[in-house]
């Protein structure tokens, strides 16, 4: 069985770390590509890790059909809307997996995105997403309740232990956050939760590690809100693991999310979190007990702090995250799901 992976994007962030760890799963077991318009970025990645790339000028439906006529999969499983609805016009006769990794705001009502996705929708064998808040989010998700299941995102534990051993440097950060600076994400809202917490704590160090369309923005309000001393912007890294295991707090201020895998890999590393509470974030942080969830500038600062300053509140924090981790994150039913899906079971 051949399985192509069809992406939108140029970038590695989750969705794309999600597909790398279902390909890793299946190596040796299922021939897998990974198809997404050409990024020399991830060209690196995923030649480091082993994984064939089909790389496409651009995500069209005369682009993706090459690609299907070159690489002749069994089964598409495409990740995320956009691609869900490119490979609904080409597939043919090809069983089609949508999977959705997030809950768009501009699929929640009547718009160009929830319509296209109607095609999608209606081609696929089976829909996966993210999160229950992602499944009901969508415009049209009761059309299509009896094809779709919710799929949390996993992460390879052997894997984090491995790239935490390849970095044997030490960071010093009391916050970091992991993510692109995009609108989704609300990086300025980041910047002036930052700015309340030095107010309080002016020896305050925070990484951000990541790069988007709102990189420029969020450093000019870095520079007007008198941190350039305090946030240190690291860029993408590859290998973040290290970073996220030292730091005190790791922090997610997004208007919408789905299953962050830096929460996920924050989790099992013992590293608290604090966050809005959006969509996804609600089924992994129980607030007060593994984390915290905030909705105001001032609590997520408050909260921020607290784990900071207090050590055995992190500790605390901590443990509770761990052992939820180890529940949901069941890598042998992960499998066995896509399994049978791609095998139409």
């Amino acid at each position: 069985m051949k399985v192509m992976h069809v992406l939108n994007s140029r970038i590695f962030s989750g969705a794309e770390k999600v597909v790398c760890q279902i390909i890793t799963a299946f190596a040796g077991e299922v021939d897998m590509v990974y198809c997404s318009p050409e990024s020399g970025t991830v060209g690196t990645i995923l030649a480091s890790q082993g994984i064939s790339y089909r790389p496409i000028p651009s995500l069209t439906p005369k682009n993706l059909r090459s690609a299907i006529e070159r690489e002749r999969p069994d089964v598409i499983h495409a990740h995320d809307m956009r691609a869900g609805f490119v490979a609904a016009l080409c597939c043919g006769g090809i069983p089609l997996i949508s999977h959705i990794h997030n809950n768009a705001m501009d699929a929640r009502g009547l718009s160009p995105k929830s319509l296209a996705y109607l095609l999608a929708g209606a081609r696929a064998r089976h829909i996966f997403w993210v999160s229950q808040a992602a499944f009901e989010g969508y415009r049209f998700h009761r059309l299509f309740a009896r094809k779709s299941s919710v799929l949390y995102n996993i992460i390879d534990t052997r894997l984090i232990q491995e790239r935490l051993a390849q970095d044997d440097s030490s960071y010093d950060f009391d916050v970091i956050y992991v993510g692109r600076l995009t609108y989704p994400k609300d990086p300025q809202r980041l910047m002036r939760v930052c700015a309340r917490m030095k107010a309080k704590k002016p020896n305050l160090k925070v990484a951000v590690v990541g790069a988007g369309d709102l990189e420029d923005e969020t450093k000019a309000l870095c520079k007007e809100l008198g941190l350039d001393d305090n946030v240190s912007f690291l860029g993408f890294r590859e290998n973040p693991i290290k970073m996220i295991r030292d730091a005190r707090v790791l922090t997610l201020i997004s208007h919408w999310e789905g299953t962050p895998m830096c929460v996920l890999e924050a989790m099992a590393l013992g590293t608290p979190v604090v966050a809005t509470p959006s969509d996804g974030m609600r089924e992994l942080i129980d607030s007060g007990i593994s984390g915290w969830l905030c909705d105001t500038d001032e609590a997520l600062a408050e909260k921020m702090l607290s784990i900071i300053e207090d050590p055995a509140s992190r500790a605390a924090l901590a443990q509770k995250a761990s052992e939820k981790f180890a529940r949901i994150n069941d890598e042998a039913s992960y499998k066995a799901i896509l399994t049978r899906c791609y095998l139409g079971e």
